[in-house]
């Protein structure tokens, strides 16, 4: 597997989270610009929590500092801007991979029955919508072979398309990882690597220069996963953690907690590997679940930042720049920016094609897009398609009716809510019925505020639950 990452960190996943979506999980080229005018950036985006400690799944106030980054909107209402990675990738070809014989590679079917987790019209194949008169059609010619649309508040499901299917998720799977790690390491604990926890990082890995025999502190490692996608920074942190197969563990645990059914883990930094599998579906619930997480979000919202940051007086280090790679975030490649985003994370590798999950904000309206390995393009068409997605969805606010919903993590109150979520093997003999009779929609309400301005702008989110080996080459553009 050969990772697709910038030239000057060929080994480099890239990661980077949004900090703009609420959290569900329980702690331990050549397009129009779309939207407002963005300013480049070169320097990191601190995000900090406002005053007031966060109780329970309720979000704080994060503001970007004097040092963030500055934002530039037609209106100055811009939500979330964190940054998500931004890709200086390698030249990349432009159409899907031929057979062998010049032609381009068919795409397989999706599996006759998936999961129906959060509704039965979810595990049907093909694409699900209800239309109500006045709502605007769906894009045409879209091409990821799984996707799916939701409100962030709500959790309903606006449109999908094999949201269950079961593919490759490339470095989107850092977000499953920090989702599930980041709350047990202190961010200003200081670390010296050791040989051994850089040993077995896939060959073609993406990373973001860790050294060994050097000391780092955890908020240093979180940046190289966020915005280099560093298999490094994974590997390190994993260590820190009790080991790769610990951390395996515990992030397929977590999943399961999520009830992000469809996900298998088998590598933490989202190297290609037999079985390592998500979907649509489940990688929105874990970028739903990180992004309720202040340190998350924090590191989500870094465009760029100095690596390491680390530094002590009188003793000088040397430290070079990292930049974010989601091109939705920076316009990198051709992408302009799209207002409103506000992150999450994508990837890239031989067996997952290009993968992205995205959150965005217009005025009080959050949206949530997931999209999988489109058949037609190059790396851009999966920042295209999500962008034709929000914009749909934005524009088809309530003229749609929801298909599904984004399920609660199991230790959620889940008294009269209906039966239990089922895996994709129960599922095969359920029967159909309105996904919202489950009462999933209560159980997922978020009062939110939404305020973005200039650098210094604040994002206010509340959210409640109810009372309760180095020769193997990679190609992972963005592992995560």
């Amino acid at each position: 597997m050969n990772q697709l990452h910038t030239p000057k960190a060929s080994r480099n996943q890239e990661a980077a989270r949004l900090s703009f979506m609420p959290s569900v999980s329980v702690s331990p080229s050549g397009r129009t610009r779309r939207g407002g005018l963005y300013r480049r950036w070169s320097r990191r985006v601190d995000l900090s929590a406002a005053a007031g400690s966060p109780s329970g799944c309720t979000f704080t106030c994060v503001s970007a500092k004097k040092t963030a980054l500055t934002v530039l909107s037609a209106a100055l209402l811009v939500p979330a801007m964190l940054a998500a990675p931004a890709h200086a990738d390698p030249a990349t070809p432009s159409t899907v991979p031929a057979d062998g014989k010049g032609k381009p590679r068919k795409a397989p079917p999706p599996p006759s029955s998936m999961s129906s987790v959060g509704g039965a019209a979810l595990g049907q194949p093909g694409t699900q919508v209800t239309l109500l008169p006045g709502a605007p059609a769906l894009p045409a010619n879209l091409t990821g072979r799984s996707w799916i649309v939701a409100d962030a508040d709500t959790g309903e499901v606006l449109a999908a398309h094999n949201p269950h299917w079961r593919l490759p998720p490339a470095s989107t799977m850092k977000m499953l990882f920090a989702d599930t790690v980041l709350p047990s390491l202190p961010k200003d604990q200081v670390h010296r690597v050791t040989e051994q926890e850089m040993a077995d990082i896939g060959a073609g890995s993406s990373l973001v220069g860790v050294k060994e025999d050097t000391e780092y502190t955890v908020h240093d490692l979180w940046l190289g996963v966020f915005l280099r996608s560093g298999n490094d920074a994974v590997h390190v942190l994993s260590a820190m953690n009790g080991g790769i197969e610990k951390t395996v563990k515990d992030m397929q645990a977590h999943a399961e907690e999520l009830q992000a059914l469809d996900t298998h883990v088998v590598s933490p930094d989202g190297y290609d590997a037999p079985g390592q599998v998500s979907s649509a579906y489940d990688l929105t619930l874990i970028a739903r679940s990180g992004l309720q997480k202040q340190d998350f979000r924090e590191y989500c919202g870094t465009a760029s930042a100095q690596f390491p940051g680390r530094q002590e007086s009188g003793k000088p280090r040397d430290f070079f720049e990292i930049q974010n790679t989601n091109r939705l975030m920076t316009g990198a490649g051709g992408i302009s920016p799209y207002k409103g985003i506000a992150g999450v994370k994508n990837g890239n590798t031989s067996m997952a094609g290009s993968t992205f999950t995205g959150a965005a904000q217009r005025g009080n309206k959050k949206l949530l897009v997931t999209v999988m390995n489109p058949d037609a393009g190059g790396i851009n068409s999966v920042y295209e398609e999500t962008a034709e997605l929000f914009d749909w969805g934005f524009a088809a606010a309530g003229k749609v009716k929801p298909i599904g919903q984004l399920v609660p993590p199991k230790s959620a109150d889940t008294k009269s809510k209906g039966a239990p979520a089922q895996s994709h093997e129960q599922s095969q003999a359920a029967t159909g019925g309105d996904p919202g009779d489950n009462g999933l929609g209560t159980a997922l309400g978020i009062a939110g505020g939404a305020l973005a301005a200039l650098a210094g702008g604040a994002f206010a989110f509340n959210r409640r639950w109810p009372a309760g080996r180095r020769g193997r080459r990679s190609t992972d553009e963005d592992l995560v």
